[in-house]
């Protein structure tokens, strides 16, 4: 038989009822929430009734014009009305030329580096940090000492010391200072925190987390890529999961007290290469063909992970772009031959107050992608994929299932900007929920979990 269509209200409805709350007479097993309205100007619903109508759009200057600062760009060129880039900081020079041509930046805004903004008087509201991990302390200062706010990409800074100093500094300036986790403004994650703090599942207990990065993201950024050694970058729990540890932070609502954490780099060494590989893919190396790492499968015939390529503007020409790309860089390069010592197995076990427990997962080996999270109450559970979660009411039976169309993490990098550039126009920090004074303890978290898997002890976390 099939269930009675209910609207996305009727299921949100549904999935807000308080924990003694009972099922609905009739009420289906479970409901799915259908697509949310969208239109041409909205592929999503991105802003809420706490976004009102600016009186300008927020100027920005981006630092980096690389992915992510594309992306955090991209909000401006949807919603011209909010943002508006007015220039950009970029030292390969193809970026810098398609980022200036795509929000229209004047040539005298155009700079090579990112000391070069600031040299110039002050000529936007706020300044978008989207630079390598290790340029992100000396950006974040300059901007704060000249004026303006900030929307810092993560991990805030590949140390504990430089961290701390871009908090003062913002505490001082009294800037907005906001820390791209964006999972924070996924609909997925904010509905899951919702339903916990709510009582929907009694006492919260327990969380299981994993993230399974996919064996081809990991050799693509962690074995070869510009994060694959920690000492020249930063360690891949900050790297990459500090979006992890900051959104179990969330999610439980309470301080984090004790981190005890395991790791190693199992696989992309030396001694696994199999038998005659050669030193770059393409040097005719006789397990190319059936290697799963094999840059010439992913980059040249599968087509995957090339935003950092930099590829002509025409297609025809990406073929041999590409394969100069794999003899020429790290990108080329046998996975198993690399100046690599990212674990690509990494494992934390973490105490909350209230004795609430959680353990989180790092994992390479995976042919999947996207979050999962089992969450572990008194009076049930949820157990989710980042796309859908359901719902179990121990009392009742009840399976709820909530879904979502989402975009990029999980719906979260539009809505975060969307929420930062109102909270820079109306110089309002609380319209926020990752500023940097509450994104500093996951951080912490992160650090301190590399001091336990490097010494083997249980840390104790305090901000």
């Amino acid at each position: 038989m099939n269930s009675p269509r209910w609207t996305r209200r009727d299921v949100l409805k549904s999935l807000g009822l308080a924990a003694g709350s009972a099922a609905l007479p009739g009420a289906p097993a479970a409901v799915t929430a259908a697509p949310a309205a969208t239109s041409a100007s909205d592929p999503l619903p991105i802003k809420t009734a706490r976004h009102v109508p600016l009186a300008r759009p927020v100027t920005a200057i981006t630092l980096g014009a690389g992915r992510r600062g594309r992306v955090y760009g991209g909000y401006a060129v949807q919603y011209p009305g909010d943002l508006r880039i007015v220039g950009v900081a970029e030292p390969i020079a193809i970026r810098g030329e398609r980022y200036a041509k795509t929000h229209g930046i004047a040539a005298e805004h155009r700079f090579d580096t990112w000391e070069r903004v600031f040299e110039r008087p002050k000529f936007a509201d706020a300044v978008i940090i989207s630079t390598p991990d290790a340029l992100h302390h000396g950006p974040c200062l300059a901007a704060l000492k000249a004026g303006y706010d900030v929307l810092l990409e993560k991990p805030v800074a590949p140390s504990e010391r430089e961290c701390r100093e871009i908090l003062a500094a913002a505490t001082r300036s009294g800037r907005i200072v906001a820390v791209c986790h964006v999972l924070r403004y996924s609909p997925y994650f904010v509905k899951l925190r919702e339903l916990m703090l709510g009582g929907a599942i009694g006492r919260v207990v327990s969380l299981q987390h994993i993230e399974p990065m996919g064996y081809t993201h990991m050799s693509d950024s962690y074995v070869r890529g510009n994060w694959h050694n920690s000492r020249q970058s930063t360690p891949s729990i900050l790297a990459k999961s500090c979006h992890d540890l900051d959104i179990l932070r969330w999610l439980v609502n309470r301080p984090c007290r004790k981190i005890h954490a395991f790791a190693s780099l199992s696989w992309f060494k030396p001694e696994n290469a199999p038998t005659g590989s050669t030193a770059r893919c393409t040097d005719g190396c006789p397990a190319e063909a059936q290697c799963p790492y094999s840059a010439l499968a992913i980059y040249h015939r599968a087509r995957l992970h090339l935003s950092h390529f930099d590829l002509p503007d025409d297609p025809a020409q990406h073929g041999d772009s590409i394969l100069e790309h794999l003899r020429t860089t790290n990108y080329g390069r046998c996975v198993y031959r690399m100046d690599n010592d990212q674990p690509d197995h990494y494992v934390a076990n973490l105490l909350f107050d209230d004795n609430v427990t959680a353990s989180f997962s790092m994992e390479a080996f995976t042919s999947y992608s996207g979050r999962r999270t089992r969450v572990m109450g008194s009076m049930g559970d949820i157990v989710g994929d980042m796309s859908s979660f359901v719902v179990t009411d121990f009392r009742t039976g009840r399976k709820t299932e909530w879904r979502e169309p989402t975009d990029g993490h999980g719906g979260g990098d539009f809505r975060l900007v969307a929420d930062w550039v109102q909270a820079v126009s109306r110089h309002d920090p609380s319209l926020l929920t990752s500023t940097i004074s509450q994104s500093i303890e996951s951080h912490l978290m992160g650090f301190m979990a590399e001091r336990s898997r490097a010494e083997s002890l249980v840390m104790d976390v305090r901000v």
